[in-house]
């Protein structure tokens, strides 16, 4: 028994690190750059919207073209091209020109996720894809876990401009090992045939055609992963990109004191991540059903983001960095069964482009809620804080995982593989 399908999966994992340390390298200049060109509390929302207005566009088309031309050609040139916009980000010096590079990078970004999640369909049986979800999704918080301490580094010592230029052209080292390591398992020369047989050791898909895009979207279970992530990424998102901001303005924390305090909310982000996809592997592999094993990690997820409602009433740094570390822990734990999801209720051919059209769903959703913060900010009177303005974005996160599990769950009242018939 060979065991390469976890190389793969490192691979993911490494992949969707560099995929969120170029997207959160902004956020965590973004105090510091305000102070640089003197930008008002209402650019930094607005100039990221526009990667999310980019993401969304990306993602309605990039899982389909992934479902075409393979997971290997796919991946490697969204990885390419956006590794190469994240560099250009050096080249620019205004909020408009800010707001093109992150127009660019989202759209270079939309073929990150949808790989992942068909890779792990095409490499893991049924059983293993939650564990491994939680892994290449751990990737996004090892990202921006690290990515604070490299930063401040390199911004102290070289600026912010080689600061975008390393952390964006560094990661093309990682397609070297693409290259060379990745195939489909039926076809690869470090697969024994032992490993082979669990990675295809679940029934076959009941769908073998390529099924339509509206067809897709008349179904109950693609609209159950689309409406959790609308409610859920914009979270997600909007804490990549001003989770700095609030800190600064909330505890005085700059980017030379951003290192611990971040570190410690995206470590225990991680320990969601692995921890939230091992649970429901776990329960599998105790004899639970699909739907209690996945349903049950789901809704403990939720439960332990709610405490994000109170935080803007916390005047202890620390108190606040927990509270913030386990709604991203619940997220991302609430991620991986979201996103393993896809793989349990579509044919291998399908997932790539249900989970391309619910990340369309989470940028939409990001977009909305960037846009509300730019509004609220404006709103403001001159010389307030803006405790006001986190304080009905917490709330809002509170509830919007509750309205991802209930719509889930009534969409999908039972997990089960879509049917032709269907």
């Amino acid at each position: 028994m060979t065991h390469f399908r976890w190389v793969i999966c490192g691979l993911l994992f490494a992949a969707t690190t560099i995929n969120y340390v170029d997207r959160a390298l902004f956020g965590q200049l973004a105090p510091e750059l305000k102070k640089i060109f003197h930008w008002s509390d209402s650019d930094i929302p607005s100039i990221s919207l526009w990667f999310e207005v980019a993401y969304a566009i990306g993602l309605a088309f990039a899982g389909r073209i992934l479902d075409r031309v393979g997971t290997k050609l796919g991946l490697a040139v969204s990885f390419a091209a956006w590794c190469l916009v994240s560099t250009l980000h050096a080249g620019v010096a205004t909020v408009v020109g800010f707001k093109i590079v992150r127009f660019f990078l989202g759209l270079t970004e939309s073929g990150a996720w949808p790989a992942a999640t068909k890779a792990a369909a095409e490499w893991f049986p049924r059983r293993e894809r939650a564990t491994v979800a939680g892994a290449f999704n751990a990737g996004s918080n090892v990202g921006t876990m690290l990515m604070p301490l490299i930063a401040a580094w390199l911004f102290s010592n070289y600026g912010w401009q080689w600061t975008f230029i390393a952390l964006g052209g560094g990661g093309l080292i990682w397609l070297l090992f693409w290259a060379a390591l990745y195939r489909l398992p039926s076809v690869h020369p470090r697969v024994s045939p032992a490993e082979l047989a669990l990675i295809q050791s679940d029934p076959p898909d009941t769908i073998t055609e390529m099924i339509p895009v509206r067809r897709i979207l008349a179904t109950r279970q693609a609209w159950a992963f689309i409406m959790g992530k609308f409610f859920t990424d914009m979270i997600f998102r909007w804490n990549v990109y001003l989770l700095p901001t609030f800190f600064y303005d909330h505890f005085k924390v700059s980017i030379k004191t951003a290192g611990l305090p971040f570190f410690a909310i995206y470590l225990m982000a991680t320990l969601g991540s692995v921890g939230g996809g091992g649970l429901s592997s776990a329960l599998l592999h105790r004899g639970w059903s699909l739907n209690g094993a996945r349903k049950t990690a789901m809704l403990l997820c939720v439960v332990c983001v709610l405490p994000i409602v109170l935080v803007t009433q916390i005047s202890n740094l620390w108190l606040a960095v927990f509270i913030v570390g386990l709604m991203m822990a619940a997220h991302q734990g609430w991620s991986s069964n979201l996103y393993t999801s896809v793989s349990d209720l579509f044919p291998k051919h399908a997932v790539a482009t249900v989970a391309g059209l619910g990340g369309t769903a989470g940028s939409v959703g990001a977009i909305l809620l960037l846009n509300l913060t730019s509004n609220l900010f404006d709103a403001q009177k001159p010389g307030a804080d803006g405790n006001h303005v986190y304080t009905v974005i917490f709330i809002i996160a509170g509830c919007s995982y509750l309205a991802a599990l209930a719509s889930f769950h009534l969409l999908v009242p039972k997990f089960a593989p879509l049917k032709a018939e269907a």
